[in-house]
């Protein structure tokens, strides 16, 4: 979250042994985890607007400011205006919030007041803070690097939009099939085992059971197939799927209420490769047997559409802003290579993963499109409840 991305920098990064909390706390900056909260009062109108940018938000009275870290505390004081104060913000998170104001606020004047007396004491003179300041440079200018990749990457250009539509046509075809699923095994009771017995079995008499019950199987799998391509055939002869779907639960043994063979709004990505066939049907037509390890599969195309530019533009727009902040990573983690040595790291090193970064979402299509499925149903249809 961009909000504890503050909390890292301000308290995490400068490693003063507090943790950055994964969610920015609701109550006051420092409150215990797990601490009762105090009744939520009605929060106070937000008045920040009226703030002129050159009045002060924070005065931390003997902190002295960098320039003049020599001056008696009597005499020091550091001002931060509120157009200070937000430039800042705005520096660490991107965005300017009632709750981000609280939580900078609460944490920035003990940075103020600290440093100021590290600085008297000669603690930015010390090596050990020229490295620290070097390391956190980098941290810096990592995470601004990245802020500026998204940045670009957000910003696609309508042309490439209407491109990738043009070229991607078929990915915005809609489909509204319907599915007839048949079961590739009957559901019918298990035959019951005698362990007693079949220990008393000799070997060739086990082998000779075992055969003959992968035959009744073998047998039973071959009568749904050829269930399944009676029923396919009935399909493209123009009889009701609805029916046929029932038939098939029927002959499977199965004692739950038939699924739902209709699929209203279905694009190439809402089903299993191996299906991917289907949207090569013309409306009317009816799929070959699609067979796989969960039972038999046989669609109709009702209807096809073709979704217009502007109900796909936010979809199309979050995979190339995907694309091109992939490409522009990858481009800045090529662009330096990492050589180590070996008897100073015995074993090598392992490079630590980038750090998180904002990954832009495609948004889901508005219209027709809308509730399209992005991943392949299961490859069975999920059972209904029970009659």
């Amino acid at each position: 979250m961009r909000k504890s991305w503050l909390m890292c920098v301000l308290l995490g990064t400068l490693a003063w042994g507090q943790a950055a909390p994964s969610a920015p706390p609701q109550g006051v900056i420092g409150m215990h985890a797990g601490e009762p909260k105090p009744p939520s009062a009605q929060a106070p109108p937000d008045t920040s607007a009226s703030v002129p940018d050159d009045a002060a938000v924070i005065t931390v009275i003997g902190a002295c400011p960098e320039q003049a870290a020599s001056a008696a505390p009597a005499d020091c004081k550091t001002v931060v205006t509120k157009a200070e104060f937000e430039a800042l913000l705005k520096a660490l998170i991107g965005n300017v919030t009632p709750q981000a104001r609280k939580q900078l606020a609460g944490v920035l004047p003990r940075f103020i007041g600290m440093s100021s007396e590290a600085r008297k004491k000669g603690v930015d003179k010390s090596p050990q803070f020229e490295l620290a300041l070097k390391f956190v440079t980098m941290q810096v200018l990592t995470k601004q690097l990245q802020d500026r990749i998204s940045a670009d990457a957000a910003n696609v250009p309508q042309e490439e939009i209407e491109k990738y539509y043009k070229e991607h046509a078929d990915n915005f075809e809609q489909f509204n099939l319907d599915r007839l699923f048949v079961p590739r095994v009957k559901q019918g009771e298990a035959a019951k085992m005698d362990d007693d017995k079949d220990e008393k079995l000799t070997d060739e008499a086990r082998k000779v059971k075992e055969a003959e019950e992968k035959m009744k199987a073998d047998a039973a799998e071959q009568a749904m197939t050829k269930l399944a391509e009676s029923l396919r055939a009935r399909a493209a002869a123009g009889e009701d799927i609805a029916k046929l779907q029932k038939e098939a639960f029927a002959a499977a043994g199965m004692k739950i209420e038939s699924p739902s063979v209709n699929m209203p709004s279905v694009r190439r990505t809402g089903l299993p490769q191996t299906q991917a066939a289907v949207f090569d049907l013309k409306p009317g037509e009816v799929s070959q047997v699609i067979s796989d390890s969960g039972g038999h599969y046989i669609f109709k195309v009702n209807s096809k559409t073709e979704l217009a530019l502007e109900q796909v533009t936010t979809e199309i727009h979050g995979r190339l802003q995907a694309d091109r902040t992939r490409e522009m990573n990858e481009a800045a983690n090529s662009a330096f290579k990492v050589e180590t040595n070996e008897a100073y790291f015995p074993g090598g090193v392992s490079p630590a993963p980038p750090p998180r970064m904002p990954h832009p979402r495609p948004m889901p299509p508005t219209g027709p499109a809308a509730g399209q499925p992005q991943t392949a149903p299961p490859a069975q249809p999920p059972a209904a409840k029970p009659n």
